[in-house]
């Protein structure tokens, strides 16, 4: 049985709500940051003002101030059109290649989860939206006792499930779909974006995933499902963000 850890923090709710849109994914290394990425430029391009928040990443490299610095943070700051300060996109960075709180350790330091919400709300006071991109996968550990859903349900956005659009790729969406509607009612998935991270054409699953997809799973659950195609920065189908 997965454990959905206790609530991190009630003051979220005292902060004045912004809407956003909380990107996740099948898995790591699956497109979310590029996916975000676009998506952040779509609103910028409507005169929204746009806050990009990645809570933790792990993984990271130096940057020419010896700063552990998160490449993806970058990617959603720059998308974003640069708001606020960048130290705020990502305030907790960890090295080593491994679960949030297993890298904290790995250093000697430990997972501030209280600042996980607490940075959201510098977000969520001088934005018009906020996106929100979780560490690896929906059900990816956070800590000991934490998966990423329990932070998502206490931001309360609509999630946006971003999975690999390559053989497989069913399997991932509709296990996660599943279990998230299982776990909990109260995030809706506003859209399934099935993202080309590598231009393999010899996969021809990556043809027919989507409407695979939309065949297996009951569409009123799900707000929209697009492709992301390689290299290009539009969904197929457009979605209304």
């Amino acid at each position: 049985m997965v454990y959905l850890g206790v609530p991190l923090a009630k003051d979220l709710m005292r902060t004045p709500y912004t809407p956003g849109l909380f990107i996740t994914g099948t898995d790591t290394g699956v497109g979310k940051t590029h996916v975000a990425a676009v998506i952040a430029r779509k609103l910028v391009a409507e005169g929204l003002r746009v806050g990009v928040y990645k809570p933790v990443a792990s993984g990271c490299s130096r940057d020419a101030e010896g700063k552990l610095t998160s490449d993806d943070a970058r990617v959603l700051w720059e998308a974003a059109g640069r708001p606020g300060l960048f130290e705020r996109v990502c305030p907790q960075n960890f090295a080593a290649p491994l679960a949030p709180h297993l890298a904290a350790r790995a250093e000697g330091r430990e997972l501030d989860t209280q600042l996980l919400l607490d940075g959201l709300k510098y977000w969520r006071l001088r934005s018009d939206v906020v996106l929100v991109e979780g560490a690896g996968g929906l059900f990816s550990p956070l800590d000991e006792g934490r998966l990423n859903i329990d932070f998502a349900r206490e931001v309360r956005y609509p999630l946006v499930v971003v999975a690999p659009n390559r053989l497989g790729t069913i399997h991932g969406v509709l296990s996660t779909i599943i279990a998230a509607r299982e776990l909990t009612s109260s995030l809706p998935i506003k859209a399934v974006v099935l993202s080309e991270t590598t231009n393999d054409k010899s996969d021809l699953s990556r043809a027919s995933n989507a409407d695979q997809i939309r065949q297996r799973i009951k569409m009123r659950d799900i707000g929209q499902i697009a492709e992301l195609a390689y290299g290009i920065g539009a969904f197929n189908p457009p979605i209304d963000w």
